[in-house]
């Protein structure tokens, strides 16, 4: 873990990338958190904004193709995977492969966008032997709206803190200033009273 945040920090376009495909293959690095991350960098000029997207959104792709990938070459099998059987589960694939054959493209468009089906759905894709194009315009099209808002989100954030550090600078500034101004104030009337005794 801590080689991956030295990479990230040291190489923060490579880094990135790495991110996305290890959470991609199911390593405990979630998709949304690397692209709010990205955001944030370009919040912050650590990136600058086009490389950044065009490496996230590569990253996005690779990740999904080879999910995709993994499916089609294991087929039902996937199940039984050392990597892939905690992500899929028989009933789940069931199930799925069942929602596949009435919605398709919708399923992969609109699935991504929920926590926990999206290696999932990928999978079944490669299983069903979606065609290659379909899937891949599909999730093409899905990514670029995940990007947007996750990338957005990091981007607004980063720039709220920057905000808020300025409010809290300029707070201290002003609780400095009432401090001396109500210790210069007590001081006075300390002298004034003890000259009045």
């Amino acid at each position: 873990m801590s080689n991956i945040s030295t990479l990230v920090e040291h190489f923060p376009y490579f880094g990135l990338f790495i991110l996305l495909i290890l959470g991609g293959i199911g390593f405990p690095f979630p998709e949304d958190m690397t692209l709010i991350l990205c955001g944030f960098f370009i919040s912050h000029s650590i990136v600058k904004p086009i490389p950044a997207i065009i490496v996230v959104y590569t990253g996005l792709l690779i990740a999904d193709m080879f999910l995709y990938y993994m499916g089609r070459r294991y087929g039902r099998m996937i199940v039984t995977h050392k990597r892939f059987q905690k992500m899929l589960t028989p009933e789940r694939l069931a199930k799925l492969e069942e929602r596949f054959y009435k919605q398709g493209v919708m399923l992969i468009f609109a699935g991504r966008h929920v926590f926990g089906l999206r290696a999932q759905l990928f999978l079944v894709a490669g299983v069903m032997r979606m065609p290659f194009l379909k899937f891949s315009l599909s999730d093409a099209l899905s990514a670029l709206i995940t990007m947007a808002i996750m990338v957005g989100a990091g981007y607004a954030g980063g720039n709220s803190l920057q905000v808020i550090r300025k409010e809290f600078a300029r707070i201290e500034h002003i609780a400095m200033l009432g401090a001396v101004v109500f210790f210069v104030i007590y001081m006075t009337y300390r002298y004034f009273k003890g000259r009045n005794n």
